[in-house]
């Protein structure tokens, strides 16, 4: 059995528009920190991160704790949405939870945000079967995974996490089938 924890970055500052480089803001730092003591009682042998900066970040603190180094995954890296900035993506979202395979010019639909993220999971799973894991990801990519294994998430719960930063979901595995879904911590309640 692994426990692998999703982390879905703390708060990022959006007046930074370059997805990679994004950095957390004070705030994100901040609570940033205060995952180090939820986990410090987890028996955590490995943490992976998107390479976007707030993923990072948000992870580094507990890599430290741990002596553990941050292996980084191309694949949990945020949804790309197309070339430019949008200003409505809200209406953005709803059209790609109404279709899965719905992008913008130059972007990614859900289901191939899905479809390489569970991919990496799956790597994952099978070269480690012991231990618990840590999973520095982003809010879509998180849903996506979640979906995967319950159609039932759907666009509702997207828009009831899309605030929640940092959250950390986790997921129970035996082997690569999974055993239960949980949510542990919602941003400033912990």
């Amino acid at each position: 059995m692994n426990k692998v924890y999703f982390i879905r970055h703390a708060k990022p500052d959006f007046s930074v528009h370059d997805d990679l480089t994004r950095p957390l803001t004070d705030e994100g730092r901040k609570s940033s920190e205060k995952l180090i003591n939820f986990f410090k009682d987890k028996n955590i042998t490995k943490i992976y991160s998107s390479p976007y900066k707030r993923s990072i970040d948000t992870v580094k603190g507990i890599a430290d704790a741990f002596n553990l180094d941050i292996e980084l995954v191309e694949d949990f890296r945020e949804r790309k949405i197309t070339d430019g900035w949008i200003e409505d993506f809200n209406g953005f979202a709803k059209s790609q939870w109404e279709d899965f395979n719905y992008k913008l010019t130059g972007g990614e639909a859900l289901k191939e945000v899905q479809d390489r993220n569970i991919k990496a999971l799956k790597i994952i799973l099978e070269e480690h079967r012991e231990g618990d894991i840590v999973i520095g990801t982003h809010g879509t990519a998180l849903s996506m995974i979640i979906n995967y294994f319950n159609k039932e998430f759907n666009y509702i719960d997207f828009e009831r996490i899309k605030d929640i930063m940092p959250w950390v979901v986790c997921i129970e595995f035996d082997g690569t089938n999974l055993v239960i879904i949980e949510e542990l911590v919602r941003s400033a309640m912990y």
